[in-house]
């Protein structure tokens, strides 16, 4: 929740223009509040970057005072929506029977769905972190192999978001590694190696390139950073 609308074009078309001649190489998605997707997503229009929305409802339509629904987005450029993010499940209490009908729901409206998942502090002090994992990654097991196809996967370490923490290079591949594994043997071997897992945990320039150096971390979702042009630049430019 964050920039005006005048500010986030202008976000928007500064991470464009800086990139433009690089985008072809690597996949750039921005994902901007509700407000601002219809004219962002007409300032990429044309170009190979990609446009998201934060979230979605888990109902179609309907009497839904204030949800926005998957058609909805779509309707204004998305072709990606966030589901699960550490702050909805947080400060919002989505569980995972909501997500995973929102998941559902996004799948079917043609969206592209980023299933973020992770464990708190302390749930990986307790040393069950993985067991946390694997509960979240559960509420995807009624898909099917043509639906995860769809599908991106990003950690989130609760306690790295916002806590200017960060899991080193080696914890974040752990669960990256578990993550591909759960998908292997819940999935299928060939949705493991498709499969695209993004850490999302205080990505910043300095740390970017270590973590993206990891065998099994496909890329990043990138949280405050994102809101100053020239340091997202800079984790696009790690990730290349």
């Amino acid at each position: 929740m964050h920039t005006t609308l005048f500010e986030g074009i202008q976000l928007a078309k500064d991470i464009h223009n800086k990139l433009k001649e690089k985008a072809n190489e690597i996949d750039i998605l921005l994902v901007p509040p509700f407000t601002h997707l219809f004219a962002v997503s007409g300032i990429l229009k044309n170009t190979p970057f990609l446009t998201g929305a934060q979230n979605c409802a888990a109902e179609k339509a309907g009497a839904f005072t204030g949800e926005i629904s998957a058609e909805m987005l779509v309707s204004v450029g998305a072709s990606y929506v966030l589901v699960g993010h550490s702050e909805r499940r947080q400060i919002f209490g989505e569980d995972n029977t909501i997500l995973e009908k929102k998941t559902s729901t996004a799948i079917a409206a043609g969206l592209h769905v980023i299933f973020c998942f992770g464990e708190t502090l302390p749930e990986r002090e307790l040393n069950i972190h993985l067991q946390k994992v694997e509960e979240q990654l559960s509420s995807l097991t009624s898909l099917s192999e043509k639906d995860w196809g769809k599908i991106t996967l990003a950690y989130e370490p609760v306690w790295a978001i916002g806590t200017g923490k960060t899991a080193t290079a080696e914890q974040a591949q752990e669960i990256h590694a578990f993550t591909r594994q759960w998908v292997k043997q819940n999935v299928s071997e060939a949705a493991s190696q498709n499969i695209r897992i993004l850490y999302g945990g205080s990505v910043k320039p300095d740390n970017a390139a270590e973590l993206l150096s990891q065998p099994d971390i496909d890329g990043a979702l990138v949280g405050g950073a994102s809101l100053q042009a020239e340091s997202f630049i800079s984790i696009v430019q790690a990730a290349l």
